[in-house]
């Protein structure tokens, strides 16, 4: 186990550099056995989650090679379409594999997934997805069984806006006949980032970025080298960092369309937000204003910043209210940022937040993924000396975290526990 021990109270200064979306990574690497060849994928963020993403590969016969922020996938010689569950339960996007097994094999068998405990997380439109395409699946003993003759397109319109429902879709229905429909589609930038990677394969996918995405089935797709997008999760992590230490950060890599709810907020609460072609600058010299935030899916304000905003909002002048409504159970950190001075109650699923003059050092402890970049912005923000412990989480979707707070004058110290 590793915790960091973090001297905080001093304002970040410097440039900073994102590394590529998780949220893609996770989706597009299982998304390479579609070509039943050899992809190349770059920009790719080395975290834990990538490497367990590569490691199901690897289980079932597939080459891979990663160098650098790189990886090369060979799928030509894959031996099973079984994942195990020892490595599924490791994180939420193993359920990729059932549409990228199904769409090129038309079978798939794969452990219910695992990832963060913040509220019920139900696989029911991808189910019903796959069984909209003709597949027949069921769940029995705690694995998605997902078998097909062949899959013929169809419309299908999702009951709720899910992120994985639409991926998972969309790699089932490449390969599939005809036509498919996907309505009230997500919109995010990773779904988008998705139908990018298989149009460069050879798929034939309108309509991304929208909330209705039409695939044309094709027979066959191919190799193919291709980039992902910056992390626009890590990018708001640091833009609010930057904010809640009352520094200048200039965060580089980013496109800022991807950034605009974070923008808007952090503008209307005083904050000065400069954008470039490729970066955002951020600048604070006082303390910022409170305000409300509603998260919402994409183009709302993600549901996966408003951890390290309660950071922001803390310190702030005046009363502020969070309701998350993508999650039901996401202010478990809540009682951990109280170690530190934040003044805050959660109702239902409202977080009320009366700002205070600052925080303060303390020991606290990462409850989930987002959770525990918010502690780690405490603890940059708060004045005194902060320890944050069970680093697992925030080690599955930052890369280097400590060490790019470290360049932007943060005084972060990974040690044993």
């Amino acid at each position: 186990m590793e915790k960091f021990i973090v001297h905080g109270g001093t304002p970040l200064h410097g440039r900073v550099k994102i590394s590529g979306a998780k949220n893609s990574a996770v989706a597009i690497i299982p998304a390479a056995i579609l070509s039943g060849s050899r992809c190349v994928v770059s920009n790719i963020p080395r975290i834990n989650d990538t490497i367990y993403i590569m490691d199901m590969l690897e289980n079932i016969g597939i080459g891979v090679d990663f160098k650098g922020n790189t990886v090369y996938i060979d799928s030509s010689g894959i031996k099973s379409t079984y994942i195990p569950a020892n490595l599924a339960n490791r994180l939420r996007a193993s359920y990729y594999f059932v549409g990228a097994l199904l769409g090129r094999y038309k079978e798939a068998h794969v452990p219910l997934p695992g990832g963060c405990n913040i509220g019920v997380r139900p696989i029911d439109q991808h189910i019903k997805g796959f069984r909209s395409l003709g597949a027949e699946v069921y769940i029995e003993h705690g694995i998605i069984n997902a078998k097909a003759d062949k899959l013929v397109g169809t419309n299908i319109y999702l009951d709720v806006v899910s992120v994985g429902a639409t991926i998972n879709i969309m790699l089932a229905a490449c390969m599939a006949e005809g036509m498919t429909v996907i309505e009230n589609a997500a919109k995010e930038p990773h779904v988008v980032d998705v139908a990018n990677f298989l149009n460069a394969m050879g798929a034939s996918i309108r309509g991304a970025g929208t909330d209705v995405i039409k695939i044309k089935g094709v027979s066959e797709l191919k190799p193919c080298e291709y980039s992902i997008i910056p992390d626009q999760i890590e990018a708001g992590t640091f833009m609010i960092a930057a904010a809640s230490t009352r520094g200048d950060v200039l965060v580089d890599d980013v496109i800022p369309t991807h950034m605009e709810p974070l923008t808007a907020k952090l503008r209307e609460m005083g904050v000065t937000v400069e954008e470039g072609e490729n970066s955002i600058r951020v600048v604070c010299k006082e303390r910022t204003k409170a305000t409300d935030i509603k998260t919402l899916p994409y183009p709302g304000f993600p549901t996966d910043l408003q951890q390290p905003m309660a950071v922001l909002l803390g310190v702030s002048r005046g009363t502020s209210i969070i309701t998350e409504n993508v999650w039901e159970s996401r202010f478990k950190y809540i009682d951990e940022l109280k170690r530190m001075g934040l003044n805050a109650k959660v109702e239902g699923r409202s977080a009320i937040i009366e700002g205070v003059e600052s925080l303060s050092g303390a020991e606290v402890s990462a409850t989930d993924l987002r959770a525990g970049a918010a502690m780690v912005v405490a603890a940059l923000t708060a004045k005194g000396v902060s320890e944050v412990h069970n680093l697992k989480h925030i080690d599955r979707g930052y890369e280097s975290i400590e060490k790019k707070f470290i360049q932007l004058g943060g005084d972060i110290v990974r040690v044993k526990e």
